[in-house]
């Protein structure tokens, strides 16, 4: 897992040459398109997502800190839900996404910072100082030094406060036969499009089977979507065909990591043998010091 480096850093790339290179997905670009269609019920799913993981419908007096806020969707649940949010991304057209929903909602709140950042960055995070809630969903293992970042997404949970991952699910091989998708599809424009051409009908397909067989409504399945988590089935899909960089955990290496941490599994969701993200909240002991990273 994560490794032990007395090596000096180099700087890392941009997102716009990483973008470039084919190493890594326009997640940002991707979340723009989203703000376009974005609305109250999409804002409403994703407050209830939060109010369910955190068991709380009121974070009225918490701080809050969204690791790699993409749309920024998130962060405005936790603003509207009382909370002092800080959102930071590495993608700057994601930052900007979170700034549009700033200017659109709470356009003079100082109680909702935006930046740009890296969780790969230990003394950027140290920086950010102790929040009750520390919140990424689906980011960590996009960075291209999962196991890393998993561990720097620790620092600046408080003594007691909750930790909110969401981790891709390993399976084995699949995953393996995954990734090579996702690079083929960051790596040209004529990989995206024999990607999109070739899954997309495929997943729309695959669904109306399974609605079918279950004698269910095909279109309800589109239709309740956003309800889940807020979000859009075709920009979801466009996000798993190319979420590059990409790295996977079994459930219980993600548990014993933090649990050697000073932390406990207070929550659970796993996707069995199926893709997806395990759904993890942990609460950082109170007892305990704050973890140096290791990596």
């Amino acid at each position: 897992m994560a490794k032990t480096s007395t090596l000096i850093e180099t700087p890392r790339a941009t997102s716009h040459d990483e973008i470039r290179e084919g190493a890594r997905f326009a997640f940002g670009k991707n979340w723009a398109r989203f703000l376009a269609v974005a609305n109250e019920q999409h804002i409403l799913a994703a407050e209830g997502s939060l109010q369910r993981l955190l068991g709380t419908t009121d974070l009225k007096g918490k701080r809050v800190l969204d690791i790699g806020s993409g749309s920024g969707l998130f962060s405005l649940a936790a603003k509207r839900l009382g909370a002092d949010v800080h959102s930071f991304d590495f993608d700057p057209q994601s930052v900007a996404c979170a700034r549009e929903l700033k200017r659109r909602y709470f356009p003079d709140d100082a109680a909702w910072s935006i930046e740009q950042g890296s969780i790969l960055d230990a003394d950027y995070v140290r920086s950010l100082g102790q929040f009750d809630v520390v919140y990424s969903w689906g980011v960590l293992h996009h960075t291209g030094e999962m196991w890393r970042a998993l561990e720097h997404a620790a620092l600046p949970v408080a003594p007691g406060g909750q930790l909110v991952v969401a981790i891709y699910n390993d399976q084995g091989g699949q995953s393996r036969r995954w990734r090579t998708i996702k690079k083929v599809y960051c790596g040209s424009l004529l990989g995206r499009a024999v990607v999109c051409g070739t899954a997309i009908p495929w997943f729309v397909g695959r669904r109306f089977v399974i609605d079918c067989l279950k004698l269910e409504d095909p279109l309800a399945f589109y239709r309740d979507y956003k309800s889940r988590r807020g979000m859009s089935p075709l920009h979801d899909w466009l996000d798993w065909l190319g979420g590059y960089p990409f790295e996977v955990a079994k459930p219980e290496a993600i548990f014993t990591f933090y649990r050697d941490r000073g932390f406990q599994l207070a929550d659970l969701t796993t996707k069995g043998a199926l893709a997806g993200c395990n759904e993890f909240v942990f609460m950082r002991n109170r007892r305990d010091d704050q973890p140096e990273p290791r990596g």
